[in-house]
């Protein structure tokens, strides 16, 4: 198995910035949870097809594949409607993040950058899991600009998630986002470094 670092944190918070900078430093794989659930939500596929089920077929655009939006206003309203949709996902999403990690060697470094990665299977995966976090005030903002949201609707998805204080106890590593790029990477090569030193190749 190769090694395998897991980056966790609450949306909009600079999971994808800390996984470019660790591919850059030599990572060789990065593997991104929310885009195999995008691939899940294809026409067709049977993840969407049980979601439809699940939720109703106006969570489905006119081309069968799962509207995120209209299924973002009923699960990020519902705390149920939201377990309820990670028990379809999560273990589709443990299934092919395992089938990917068996493609790469032995020696390589692979980034699992997940939202529910303590919550969800992948977390299992990682011999050391970092959380990336920045303020509620930036988060809201960045989400508003990144996924063309309204105050209300972004601020909706904000308070679905889980509180990020419990969580830092369950991670090796906390990277605050919420200064400018340059302390971001110098916190990313810290850590980095401390992750080589413990799991030497």
């Amino acid at each position: 198995m190769p090694r395998i670092l897991g980056i966790t944190g609450n949306i909009a918070c600079g999971k994808t910035a800390v996984g470019q900078m660790l591919l850059e430093m030599g990572a060789e794989r990065y593997i991104d949870a929310d885009a195999v659930v995008h691939g899940f939500y294809l026409a067709g596929q049977p993840i969407a097809v049980q979601v439809a089920q699940a939720f109703g077929q106006q969570v489905l655009a006119p081309d069968g594949s799962v509207d995120r939006k209209a299924l973002g206003e009923i699960v990020f309203l519902d705390a149920g409607a939201m377990r309820r949709l990670e028990s379809i996902v999560h273990p589709a999403v443990s299934q092919a993040i395992a089938s990917e990690l068996a493609t790469v060697s032995s020696a390589g470094i692979v980034i699992i950058d997940a939202v529910k990665l303590l919550e969800g299977g992948s977390g299992a995966f990682c011999q050391s899991k970092w959380m990336v976090v920045c303020t509620q005030d930036q988060e809201l903002a960045r989400l508003m600009a990144r996924n063309h949201l309204s105050r209300d609707e972004a601020s909706a998805r904000l308070r679905a998630q889980a509180p990020v204080e419990p969580r830092l106890s369950l991670v090796d590593e906390v990277i605050d986002n919420g200064g400018s790029l340059q302390e971001t990477r110098r916190q990313v090569v810290a850590a980095f470094e401390r992750f080589l030193k413990h799991f030497p190749a």
